[in-house]
């Protein structure tokens, strides 16, 4: 396995850590709105989240920093030809990293409403986007022979790249309410378990809508770069087992599984795309690959021992953080820091 591809692998393994944590982020925030019915309520629900969700986002700063060093061609082509998308979803990602620090600042019922739907709308935005933006990396999208973009925002607008867009809303939607369930106590926990029941079938369609409609969109099942096996399999009964596991009050299990159906549908994604990280549809030949878009093989050398060293460190305290912060929230005064 040469250094090209070991590094197409921990790209792939930083997204699926991010999908994962962030995930329910995402989730959580959408919901807030709903869960919360008072200001007791809604403290509760971001509380949550709280103590994690900016540690969270520094997976996909790392993913991002990482296709700058291993494959710098995959970086300029994606960020300049996603540029409007990915300015909306910083913004986004700005107002709710502000919208947490500042919503407790003042007591008022206008100042606090005001910015949970901040946290809403910075929740919603990311959840959307990064379905269509993976929909769109599988589906293909206009690369030139010189790797430039040639189309513009609406081209990923494509139906295709809006139903991967609701798929993924959906699906982090439904992690975060089973992560609240987990979270949460009183008549907060017994909330979250309706969305989760009423988001299910929801998510599991259009999952399933995505996956169909890819079959005919795509080259995903006709040019595989690698054979994914039992993986989208694995992933089709875990989101399919949420159901009885949410009725029989199953909800640590239930969040183990909306966590493995995110984390095998990534691994499907870039074990289909591989070799290639970005494909394009005007040109099969033109398709970005680990080898025509990475960066000297004493770049990758040296960041290898770089991820080596820094990497299990980086895991070690978020699996830290999460076993401090491991308690259900509750309306004692020391739980409500937001």
């Amino acid at each position: 396995m040469d250094l090209n591809t070991i590094w197409f692998i921990l790209i792939a393994v930083l997204f699926i850590g991010f999908f994962f944590l962030e995930g329910f982020d995402y989730g959580v925030g959408i919901l807030l709105p709903f869960i919360g019915k008072d200001d007791t309520s809604r403290r509760k629900v971001i509380n949550a989240i709280g103590p994690h969700w900016d540690g969270n986002e520094v997976w996909l700063l790392t993913a991002g920093g990482a296709i700058f060093a291993a494959f710098p061609h995959w970086y300029a082509t994606m960020f300049s030809g996603f540029y409007l998308a990915l300015v909306i979803m910083l913004l986004a990602l700005i107002g709710r990293g502000v919208a947490f620090e500042y919503r407790s600042k003042h007591t008022t019922a206008k100042w606090r409403n005001g910015w949970d739907w901040v946290i809403f709308i910075g929740s919603f935005v990311p959840a959307l986007l990064w379905g269509v933006a993976i929909a769109n990396l599988i589906r293909g999208v206009p690369i030139d022979e010189n790797m430039n973009y040639t189309g513009n925002f609406f081209t990923l607008l494509n139906p295709y790249g809006l139903l991967g867009g609701l798929a993924s809303l959906t699906v982090f939607t439904l992690h975060g309410a089973i992560f609240l369930t987990l979270k949460l106590t009183g008549k907060e926990l017994e909330i979250a378990r309706a969305y989760a029941r009423k988001l299910w079938p929801v998510a599991t369609i259009l999952l399933f809508a995505f996956v169909i409609y890819g079959y005919f969109e795509t080259d995903m099942f006709s040019k595989l770069g690698v054979d994914p096996g039992a993986v989208p399999v694995i992933a089709a009964l875990a989101i399919l087992s949420v159901e009885w596991l949410l009725k029989s009050k199953k909800e640590g299990w239930a969040f183990v599984m909306t966590g493995l159906t995110i984390a095998l549908s990534t691994i499907t994604v870039f074990m289909g795309l591989y070799p290639r990280v970005m494909v394009s549809s005007l040109n099969p030949d033109w398709s970005l690959t680990i080898y025509n878009a990475s960066s000297s093989p004493y770049t990758l050398k040296v960041m290898s021992f770089v991820a080596l060293i820094f990497v299990p460190l980086v895991l070690l305290y978020q699996a830290w953080s999460y076993w401090v912060f491991r308690k259900r929230i509750s309306e004692k005064k020391e739980d409500l820091e937001y």
